[in-house]
């Protein structure tokens, strides 16, 4: 008679010890392949391998794949909710993400190289990269609860490592990711276009361009172009830059998508003894997922993904046992997950981030975030390589151990190539890229209001001459400090006056100081005029009136070209000095269309996005401490 698969298995104490001995192996199998361990990897890797070998038959034997498979639900479930959860936090920064796999550089060169289709793009996702960012986040979360609580697991089996394999192939190509390489690009263009005809002409000299078709109405030119590599997957959003330090590399974001496709197969080849959880196991796995999701809520320094899954577990098993005949059931749960997600969601794009990783974070200091960057120490690396063996050894270029090995000496030992090893990483600093600026030409009375402008159009002249030629009877102006009288001898050319001229070095002005050195400034961001939500644009000016009043400069810093900034203050009879930055930038500073942010001596004091701007007096109470 054969006996029913039981949570024990044959021993308990026996697998729990097997449980434990092959997660340390799997521990060392990845410490192993980190490059930080390198010295030692044959020996971690070979205790890793062994260790996982010798427990994943006694697990088999022992019949403790149930036991295991638990494990690998707390685990993978309570990272996927951690995960989700971070991700859902920001769901516009992950859309911009995924906006960079969807370039036709990214994950589409995959494609067209392995199946020889050129015109393949995913470009046409682009448009849809937030919605598919909100799905994931709420994807991820459901199978992170459905996990734990034990409900419809052959289904969340399958999905769960079908979300695995997917995200383990974007780690993969993102790790593997080489900007050296070329892959065939097709393109179409319209007669019409004049791009049509510089591509033409460029395939008649440049190897690199053929063109495939032609008629009277389209261009179709194939091209080879390099990978647009990226190098950060986003698999934690900001959290782990705004807490850690730093984000997961390509290939420790691949490993670890690798150790969970490796505890999601327990799952899936457990899914068919699985039983739903009852009140005990709910209980022991909830607990369980909850210690793993405080250990993450620690290093994140967030506190919220704790109270977050307490109420996805608990509303998940709450609407099983009261949802009745139409929610009393997993399909119930699905429903209130996703909807506790969907209200947290729709917060965040209402509003801002609930927790903020980014460098421009109420609390920091903007001036220490452009200089917390580490530059990096690199030394060369002589490689030599055995004709016999195919050994290789590296040497230092400048260590006694190469001096003293007289290497190049030794006829088996040739020369391979020299290489760069980094001692210490380069950091580019948290903020890089602030440089907000206005052309000199394009400076308007709202922006010769602020008193630091007035001071820099006083450098951006300088003194010069008005030089008459007599030959010609035309006039010359000559800056002063690049006037040589053997270039205008008297005889021929004649000072007619000393004037002004524009200092050729200086054609805008970068305000950066006026923000970071202001006792306190105002800074309202926009990542787009045209997009923006102005709804609330009266409160805007009446904080910008209690600034004119208090000698406080209001700034508004945008990326829009002069035409549109024009259009603008026409439209809302918004007088404010407007300046200009990169896209990017703004989008780190603020996910809302409009913020405003209250900075004093360089530290963000105050981020108020559209739907939440305070009036003047609630600033000056809160923020400026007068009463």
């Amino acid at each position: 008679m054969n006996q029913p698969i039981s949570f024990q298995g044959r021993s308990l104490l026996f697998n729990v010890l097997f449980v434990l001995l092959n997660l340390i192996g799997l521990t060392f199998l990845v410490v192993g392949f980190h490059e930080n361990f390198k010295e030692n990897s044959t020996l971690f890797i070979s205790i890793g391998v062994l260790l996982m070998v010798s427990t994943i038959s006694a697990l088999i034997l022992f019949q403790g794949r149930i036991m295991m498979s638990a494990v690998s639900r707390v685990l993978v479930g309570g990272l996927c909710i951690v995960s989700g959860l971070v991700k859902a936090n920001d769901p516009i920064g992950f859309s911009y993400k995924l906006a960079e796999y969807f370039e036709d550089g990214a994950l589409a060169y995959r494609i067209k190289e392995w199946f020889g289709l050129p015109s393949f793009s995913l470009e046409f996702l682009i448009d849809f990269a937030l919605p598919l960012s909100v799905l994931i986040c709420i994807i991820e979360i459901v199978l992170g609860v459905m996990l734990i609580i034990g409900g419809k697991l052959k289904i969340v089996a399958y999905l769960t490592l079908f979300v695995m394999l997917f995200f383990t192939f974007l780690t993969w190509h993102t790790a593997n990711c080489d900007a050296d390489t070329k892959f065939v690009d097709r393109d179409t263009y319209p007669m019409s276009d004049h791009m049509a005809m510089l591509k033409i002409e460029e395939a008649k000299t440049n190897k690199e361009v053929k063109i495939f078709s032609k008629t009277s109405e389209v261009l179709i030119v194939d091209e080879l172009k390099s990978p647009q590599c990226v190098d950060d997957c986003g698999c934690f959003g900001d959290a782990m830059k705004g807490s850690v330090g730093r984000s997961l590399t390509p290939k420790e974001s691949l490993w670890k998508d690798l150790i969970l496709v490796y505890l999601v197969l327990w799952i899936f080849m457990s899914q068919w003894v699985i039983q739903p959880n009852t009140r005990k196991q709910n209980l022991i796995f909830s607990i369980s997922s909850i210690v793993l999701v405080s250990f993450f809520s620690w290093v994140f320094g967030w506190s919220f993904p704790i109270l977050f899954s307490i109420m996805v577990l608990l509303g998940a098993l709450w609407i099983v046992r009261a949802g009745g005949k139409i929610a009393g059931n997993y399909g119930g749960s699905v429903f209130i997950v996703t909807l506790i997600t969907g209200f947290f969601i729709t917060y965040v794009l209402m509003y801002e981030p609930l927790k903020d990783y980014r460098p421009y974070a109420v609390g920091n200091n903007l001036i220490q975030k452009m200089n917390d960057g580490i530059e990096g120490k690199y030394e060369s690396v002589l490689v030599y390589k055995n004709s016999k063996t195919g050994k290789t050894k590296e040497y230092s270029s400048t260590s006694k151990e190469y001096i003293n090995s007289k290497i190049w000496e030794d006829k088996n030992w040739v020369y391979k190539s020299m290489i760069q090893k980094a001692i210490i990483e380069t950091k580019l600093p948290s903020i890089s890229d602030f440089e907000p600026f206005i052309n000199i030409n394009e400076i308007g009375k709202e922006e010769l209001e602020l008193q630091y402008i007035q001071d820099a159009l006083k450098n951006s002249k300088v003194k010069g001459l008005k030089i008459l030629d007599i030959a010609y009877n035309s006039n010359t102006e000559v800056p002063l400090d690049e006037y040589n009288l053997s270039d205008y001898p008297s005889e021929s050319y004649k000072i007619i006056d000393t004037i002004e001229l524009s200092n050729p070095s200086m054609s805008d002005v970068n305000i950066k100081d006026l923000v970071l050195k202001s006792k306190t400034i105002m800074v309202v961001s926009s990542k787009s005029l045209n997009k923006a939500n102005f709804e609330n644009i009266n409160r805007l000016k009446e904080i910008q009136k209690g600034c004119l009043k208090n000698n406080i400069p209001f700034i508004f810093i945008c990326n829009a070209s002069r035409s549109e900034i024009k259009l603008f203050r026409k439209k809302y009879k918004f007088k404010v000095p407007i300046f200009v930055n990169d896209e990017k930038t703004i989008q780190a500073i603020s996910r809302s269309n409009p913020t405003l942010l209250v900075i004093q001596k360089a530290v963000v004091k105050g981020k108020y996005p559209n739907r939440a701007l305070p009036n003047f007096e609630s600033l000056t109470t809160n923020i400026l401490n007068k009463k």
